[in-house]
């Protein structure tokens, strides 16, 4: 289902929780956007967009909550939900029931915290377990789960190693991006049990829906001729947007918080669930894995990455993709360091050490680009 469009009749494994026949498409039109080539359907692309809906098995704890809930994969999980996410408006539902799309959907419908309880280590297996939630199709490999806050719906993110700084660096992509008035998912920190979380509202709503760069490329072959930056670029401009200004923008906060994570499954494009229109691109988010958030302190400076993603190889490469610098504000972002400062002295999670290093390593960045200008 698509809202409440019947889009494809399917059987699923009761094994593993696959799809095991694609029996009839009602609707290739709203299928998922990549799984349709040349108004064919991709059977083989749709079964991995099925399974990119599940937990990784690399997520932190998933393997021990699948234990206790006597469950062999992820996969199956989906089915607990519907199949219903908060980042689109596809679901699944069973043959010849009458359920309507807005009794379920997660966006205006409460859902169960159990599944999300477990993730984090603090729920246990019960009689009365409810395994409804949208954590169900989360991916990534960073312990996270969704939480109402206030009637929104917040992702609640970790960090990984004994640093933990992915959540930091959450906010502080969001205090670098803020000084450039860069469009951006607002990340904050949230404290659990002494340790650091990051914190942001859903950019979706239940009109609109995430399409990643990574489906958006897969519509159309790329040709033999053309880069990854050009194939994702012409695609933009035939469905009438001009990637160049979001491309800039994306980058140049990418080369900052020397993001080496910017696959093209972590920024894409906001469309209109009903009409299927690309109203636009989706907010930056999810930089957590930046500003040597896996290297150990003592071994700071030589640890942080060189190579980096999607469009090119080295970051020196990458950063001379942008096509405009004019709009960039370095007093602004100067300005923003003081504030950075304050989130990584948060609680006294990140030593004095690595903090300077982390400042540091931010100033470096700066004075890079600004010769760059």
């Amino acid at each position: 289902m698509h809202k409440d469009i019947e889009v494809a009749a399917l059987s699923i494994s009761e094994y593993d929780g696959s799809i095991q026949d694609i029996k009839k498409v009602f609707s290739l039109q709203h299928m998922p956007v990549g799984t349709v080539r040349a108004g064919i359907l991709d059977g083989k692309a749709f079964r991995k967009w099925w399974k990119g809906r599940s937990i990784p098995a690399s997520r932190n704890g998933i393997k021990d909550v699948l234990e206790a809930l006597n469950v062999d994969h992820s996969l199956l999980l989906i089915e607990k939900s519907m199949g219903l996410s908060l980042s689109d408006q596809y679901w699944i539902k069973p043959d010849g029931s009458d359920i309507a799309w807005k009794d379920v959907n997660y966006f205006d419908n409460a859902f169960s915290e159990d599944i999300g309880d477990m993730l984090f280590g603090m729920g246990r297996v019960s009689d009365d377990l409810d395994l409804a939630s949208p954590d169900n199709t989360s991916d990534g490999v960073l312990k996270k789960r969704w939480k109402i806050i206030n009637d929104g719906r917040y992702l609640i993110k970790g960090g990984s190693g004994q640093v933990m700084q992915e959540p930091f660096n959450e906010v502080i992509a969001s205090i670098i991006m803020n000084s450039q008035g860069i469009d951006h998912v607002r990340y904050e920190m949230m404290w659990m049990e002494g340790l650091p979380y990051s914190a942001c509202k859903d950019f979706i709503t239940k009109d609109t829906e995430l399409v990643t760069a990574y489906h958006f490329c897969e519509q159309v072959p790329r040709r033999n001729d053309e880069s990854l930056c050009g194939h994702f670029c012409r695609l933009c401009e035939e469905v009438g947007m001009d990637p160049s200004p979001f491309l800039d923008r994306m980058l140049v906060s990418d080369y900052l918080m020397v993001n080496d994570d910017r696959h093209m499954s972590n920024f894409g494009l906001i469309r209109d669930a009903e009409s299927l229109e690309y109203l636009g691109f989706a907010p930056i988010f999810d930089t957590g894995t930046s500003l040597g958030s896996k290297a150990v302190t003592h071994r700071f400076e030589e640890s942080i990455p060189t190579e980096c993603k999607p469009f090119k190889k080295s970051f020196k490469e990458q950063i001379g993709l942008v096509t405009d610098f004019n709009w960039m504000d370095f007093g602004a972002l100067e300005s923003s360091m003081d504030d950075v400062g304050k989130v990584l002295d948060e609680n006294g999670f990140i030593g004095n050490e690595r903090k300077e290093k982390i400042l540091a390593l931010l100033s470096d960045r700066m004075r890079e680009l600004s010769a760059l200008v």
